[in-house]
């Protein structure tokens, strides 16, 4: 940069940067590049949908590592203790106790039925009454499965020590179900989930019908009485064989508050992808939704309910997206600065232009002034002083729009040149 330039536009340049310091230090960190999120059971519906979550998200830059677990509580406990950053949790999970202290909610994405399936070859009325004395797998320990057929049990009167009430995992569930060693397992899945649509196919177990669905549903707030109709599942196969009275919870997906809004912004927006569509009992649109939740919802996610994506979410990547919202909070002050400096560049830059072509008047004066006023003056050695002044003047570089002045300038020189010479020759 020429001295010049650097004189014009250095201490501008100086009150930009510390205003760009000042501005950095409120400027909100930068998204993480990982989140954890808390599924369920290989094989079940929660880790599944965290699968697809996972490859859209990867799409955008934002990696997604899905864990593992037991179901509902266990995820719970994982959330509130800080390992993942989200998990599915099943509606009527944490909501005693104080358990959405610093946990929001982000929206319930679809209906969970509640299956019972018995092994081929048992009569079993559909009343949970009707279960004493069998051996029933109720889910895994620390599963949502087991936590809400556990509290239907107890509202019904059936002993909890009861022998014969089991904890298997869904997978194991499944195979002695069909292998005819169990007597019946409940199970809370998507109709999606790779377990239930085998059991529905596999002929050695059959679904039971809830008889008092309805009176559950009007019980319990977080539970929703559904028909399965007959056929749904497969028509040429006639599954179910005849229509079915399900229970079901919301599955929804809750954050840990201090999850970055960015991150929020683009799960809704994957939320919205993955369950906008529908389902077997759930109308295109409806799902995700802020309602069935047991916990606040994130402000960010009533904002996306309210306005759909935030505004740059909806034109940019992800990261470029977070990066210019990050930023916004340094352009505007910064605009706020350059804004005025604008309106002062342009009248400093030509009071420096000119500056570089009128300093010249000061001497040319001088020299006038003394060939004109001062018998004794040295006329010859003025005259070479203006000699060097106009060498010095043709040198000079300036833009085109002031090429006007520096020629005005050198006229002036040859006319007090001119001046001097003709007092020469008429001293001689």
């Amino acid at each position: 940069m020429k001295r010049e330039n650097l004189i014009i536009y250095g201490p501008l340049m100086a009150i930009v940067i510390i205003g760009f310091l000042v501005a950095l230090h409120y400027v909100k960190p930068a998204p993480p590049d990982r989140i954890t999120i808390a599924a369920g059971e290989k094989g079940g519906a929660y880790y599944a949908f965290a699968e697809r979550y996972r490859a859209l998200l990867a799409r955008e830059g934002l990696e997604l590592v899905v864990l593992e677990t037991h179901g509902a509580v266990e995820n719970l406990q994982l959330l509130r203790g800080g390992k993942v950053d989200v998990a599915f949790l099943q509606g009527g999970v944490g909501i005693q106790g104080g358990e959405t202290a610093g946990l929001e909610g982000l929206g319930s994405l679809y209906f969970e039925p509640l299956w019972l399936f018995r092994r081929d070859g048992l009569e079993l009325p559909g009343r949970l009454p009707a279960l004493h004395g069998l051996e029933v797998s109720l889910g895994p320990d620390g599963s949502g499965t087991q936590a809400l057929v556990r509290r239907l049990l107890q509202d019904n009167g059936f002993p909890l020590d009861a022998p014969g009430l089991l904890a298997l995992s869904s997978t194991e569930a499944a195979k002695r179900l069909e292998a005819g060693t169990l007597d019946a397992a409940f199970f809370v899945s998507s109709p999606q989930g790779v377990i239930v649509r085998n059991l529905l196919h596999s002929g050695k177990a059959e679904p039971v019908n809830f008889e008092r669905a309805e009176a559950y549903a009007r019980r319990y707030s977080f539970l929703t009485s559904l028909l399965l109709p007959e056929g749904s599942e497969d028509l040429a196969s006639n599954l179910p064989d005849r229509d079915l009275h399900l229970l079901a919870v919301t599955a929804s997906l809750v954050n840990r508050e201090e999850l970055h809004p960015a991150v929020i912004g683009l799960l809704m927006q994957v939320l919205e992808e993955v369950h906008g569509k529908g389902g077997w009992f759930e109308e295109p649109g409806e799902f995700p939704t802020p309602d069935y939740l047991s916990f606040p919802l994130s402000p960010q996610a009533a904002r996306y309910y309210k306005n759909g994506p935030p505004f740059l979410q909806r034109y940019l990547p992800f990261w470029a997206a977070s990066f210019l919202d990050r930023m916004k909070i340094m352009i505007l002050p910064l605009l706020g600065l350059m804004l005025p400096m604008f309106k002062i560049v342009p009248p400093l830059y030509r009071w420096r232009m000119r500056s570089r072509i009128y300093r010249w008047y000061e001497q040319l004066e001088a020299v006038d002034t003394r060939a004109a006023n001062d018998p004794e003056a040295d006329l010859p050695k003025l005259l070479k002083q203006l000699d060097a002044m106009e060498q010095e003047v043709r040198d000079i570089k300036v833009p085109l729009s002031f090429s006007d002045q520096l020629y005005h300038l050198r006229l002036h020189i040859d006319f007090v040149s001119r001046r001097v010479k003709q007092l020469m020759a008429a001293s001689r």
